[in-house]
């Protein structure tokens, strides 16, 4: 079986900046770019939270009653929209909700404390590579997510490998060299129907030897209920186990959001089958169900390690709690 390795050639290119002007060219700080991101939900739900804060007379369970349609219309989901709204409840039993302002503040800490319950650091192995498989259901955007954070790896100094070990999909390898270009980052491939599980040995055997910081592993998407599949995934799992000891070290689950709780269902089968550590939400800028942010946290008892908030090759960015509860609410 032959493989490749895949590089930007020296007479191509380099990525044109997407935007020209300076306002655009300015680096904006984490918290912008979440504010932007979470804008259609942070609308949605403070068309009802609006007029809830609003009230300068003490909260009552009408009030409530309002809030919770709120965070069930912004795909918190029942069982986590149940446990914020009963401690507040408790909260307004005990010692009473003075206004809705103060509502506000009492919610925030209530999403922050769901948040932060299930952040964890993330391993770092002490020798490379760190080993980063991305895993999920079709039409997630597996892809282009491992491009966009292989850029992103790049921009914080590490070195990066690509592995396009989804050799099921029609173009996928194709597709991942193209942002293997634009991220300036190398690709191990092998051709469209070829044994992922021989191209993740390549990868990871050429990762070591380079003392390459980062692997990312792009993996066909994938049904929990395919028993085949299910098994090549282990086959790849313990492929890569056996040339980098203890890894992946992590296995991230690619969701999109606009699919809020149907995705969850999804993500919370899936993630029984095969191990995920932490989830990539793409395309939160794309809808009104950011809450589902707070449910995967809840219901999975899994950390949102990235978003994707855009189509650019920088629109990715590391999932910040305080950053990301400030937005919706602050």
């Amino acid at each position: 079986m032959a493989f490749s390795f895949f590089n930007r050639r020296k007479d191509e290119p380099e990525t044109p900046a997407a935007e020209s002007s300076p306002e655009a060219n300015e680096p904006r700080s984490l918290f912008e770019r979440m504010r932007s991101a979470v804008t259609r939900t942070r609308e949605s739900l403070s068309t009802t939270l609006g007029t809830v804060v609003a009230l300068t007379r003490e909260v009552d369970d009408a009030s409530l009653d309002d809030l919770e349609f709120a965070l069930l219309a912004s795909d918190i989901g029942a069982p986590t929209t149940n446990e914020i709204i009963g401690r507040l409840r408790d909260r307004a039993l005990r010692q009473g909700i003075a206004s809705g302002a103060e509502l506000r503040e009492l919610l925030k800490a209530e999403i922050l404390r769901i948040l932060t319950s299930v952040a964890k650091p993330v391993y770092a192995p002490s020798n490379p590579p760190e080993v980063v498989m991305m895993v999920g259901v079709n039409g997630t955007g597996k892809t282009t997510t491992s491009g966009k954070l292989a850029a992103l790896y790049r921009r914080e100094g590490r070195s990066v490998l690509l592995c396009a070990a989804d050799t099921f999909r029609a173009a996928a390898i194709e597709q991942l060299e193209v942002w293997s270009q634009r991220s300036g980052v190398d690709l191990i491939k092998t051709k469209q129907g070829g044994d992922p599980s021989a191209a993740l040995f390549d990868a990871a055997s050429a990762a070591k030897a380079r003392a390459t910081e980062i692997l990312l592993v792009d993996t066909a998407g994938r049904l929990h209920t395919k028993a085949d599949l299910m098994k090549e995934l282990d086959k790849m799992v313990r492929t890569s186990d056996k040339v980098v000891p203890g890894s992946p070290h992590q296995t991230l689950l690619v969701i999109d959001a606009t699919t809020g709780q149907n995705g969850l269902q999804q993500a919370r089968l899936f993630t029984e089958a095969a191990k995920v550590t932490g989830i990539v939400l793409t395309k939160l800028d794309g809808t009104a169900k950011g809450g589902i942010v707070v449910a995967i946290a809840h219901e999975l008892g899994l950390p949102v390690r990235y978003v994707g908030i855009g189509e650019k090759i920088e629109d990715i960015i590391e999932f910040d709690p305080v950053a990301f509860t400030e937005s919706l609410l602050g």
